[in-house]
């Protein structure tokens, strides 16, 4: 209950910082714990404060156990910017040693604050973002725990006492307890959600295409699915992790609910100075044989639709970094970015960061890329929302973390599902362009469920 009640006496959500207010972390380095462990530890307390994130290369895992502090809004304009404003102005208040590791922040953006409609995001705001409590980081084969408190209490040094005892108690069952990860769920139903308004949606976004009123709009569709009993989050991210070795893993919980997905499609990422994002637009299956696989990506190489639509991501990622950036380097052609179920085309970007612009900054100017909007983009969003007919929460869009040093990653959250007790949302889209078919999209969509379905319970008929 002593652990329970720490966390809850520093949520202060969001309340105004008082000049009194003090930001304190330390960091132990311990032995190897598995992420998910501790991030299992903490169930029993802090069940539903938790986050986890890996990068696609395995070589940074961040779980955060309870709240320290939550930055969030419910603004339609200007969010980006008030999460970055809120969090430069904790980081003026950091009290930590040379040997304290910066705290991040982990959260999220809704899709578009100006289509929001009473779904299974409804207790999800425009912006939300956690400093945690209990901070695990591995990196670079170093594996450190940091405390977070912020505090506006004069006498501090009990309830830090406090919190490093709890400290050492979630180390303690990560390290010793047999945790069982295996994924044993049962799927009563499947309903995939609008299908109907979906291959309308396609039809009529292909129409407008061709009379000139766009170059390309996404449109996204939702499966809902039933479950015999609640959803583990930690057998999902367990399952989704071991499904896509390939892809970012990310898992957000917030009440009941969890987020959580395997995205291959990195957003922005700043690490001392550079900033990097990646083009990934453009898809079609792997083959059944190598030789076959090989076949498939020459076609999709080859292929004139697939080439513009990607080019609309470079064209754009390519323009933003140019403002935010000097030294911009970009190949001239696409490559393939091969994962499980499905190749993409891929061109990375990096550039050196200008001075005065932070992550958030990126995120905003990136958000929605073409991949995951269409061009021109506020034409786009406008046939998105006449037409989709969907609340698409944080489904597509950025999720990631950055620190007190400005270092950062984002994802586009794709790939993804929703998660509440017994019920999972699913959502996948793709890009329609003028000689699109609806058939075709729909059948595409089914490749891109493909991850997340596995990791809620194997294969489904059909």
């Amino acid at each position: 209950m002593m652990g329970h009640r720490m966390t809850d006496i520093r949520e202060m959500q969001n309340a105004i910082i008082s000049p009194s207010t003090r930001f304190f972390t330390e960091t132990v380095e311990v032995g190897r714990i598995s992420p998910l462990s501790f991030f299992e530890a903490g169930a029993s307390l802090y069940r539903d404060k938790r986050f986890y994130w890996q990068n696609a290369d395995k070589t940074l895992t961040l779980v955060g156990v309870g709240h320290a502090y939550i930055l969030a809004n419910s603004k339609t304009d200007d969010r980006f910017k008030d999460i970055s404003e809120k969090w430069k102005q904790l980081c003026s208040i950091l009290i930590k040693e040379e040997k304290d590791i910066a705290p991040v922040i982990f959260g999220g953006f809704s899709y578009d604050e100006k289509n929001r409609k009473e779904s299974e995001w409804s207790g999800f705001p425009s912006a939300y973002f956690v400093i945690p409590s209990f901070q695990l980081k591995i990196e670079d084969g170093r594996t450190m725990v940091s405390i977070n408190m912020i505090t506006d209490q004069k006498e501090a040094a009990a309830d830090f006492e406090r919190l490093r005892e709890e400290r050492d108690r979630l180390i303690h069952v990560a390290q010793v307890e047999e945790f069982d990860f295996s994924n044993q769920n049962n799927i009563l139903s499947m309903n995939e959600r609008g299908k109907a308004q979906y291959l309308s949606a396609v039809e009529n976004s292909t129409e407008l295409i061709r009379r000139g009123k766009a170059d390309k709009v996404v449109i996204a569709r939702a499966l809902e699915l039933s479950f015999e009993d609640e959803v583990s989050s930690v057998n999902a991210l367990h399952a989704i992790t071991n499904e896509q070795q390939e892809s970012y893993h990310f898992g957000l919980q917030k009440g009941k609910s969890l987020f959580f997905g395997a995205t291959p499609e990195r957003l922005i990422e700043i690490s001392n100075g550079k900033a990097y994002s990646a083009c990934v637009a453009g898809s079609i299956r792997r083959g059944k044989s190598a030789m076959e696989d090989r076949q498939l990506g020459e076609e999709l190489l080859g292929d004139r639709k697939n080439r513009e639509e990607h080019q609309h991501v470079v064209d754009m990622i390519s323009n933003v970094f140019n403002s935010y950036c000097s030294e911009v380097h970009i190949p001239k052609t696409p490559r393939l970015m091969k994962i499980r179920d499905i190749q993409h085309l891929f061109t990375p970007v990096e550039g050196t960061l200008a001075e005065e612009i932070d992550i958030f900054s990126f995120v905003e100017a990136l958000h929605p890329t073409p991949a995951l909007g269409g061009v021109p983009t506020n034409v786009a969003l406008e046939i998105i929302r006449q037409e989709e007919g969907m609340d698409r929460g944080y489904y597509a869009a950025p999720i990631g973390w950055t620190d007190a040093v400005g270092n950062g990653e984002f994802a586009v959250a794709i790939r993804s599902a929703l998660i509440n007790e017994n019920r999972a949302y699913l959502y996948a889209g793709g890009g329609i362009v003028a000689d699109s078919d609806a058939e075709l999209e729909y059948e595409e969509t089914w490749v891109k469920f493909r991850p997340v379905l596995r990791a809620l319970g194997g294969k489904l008929n059909g």
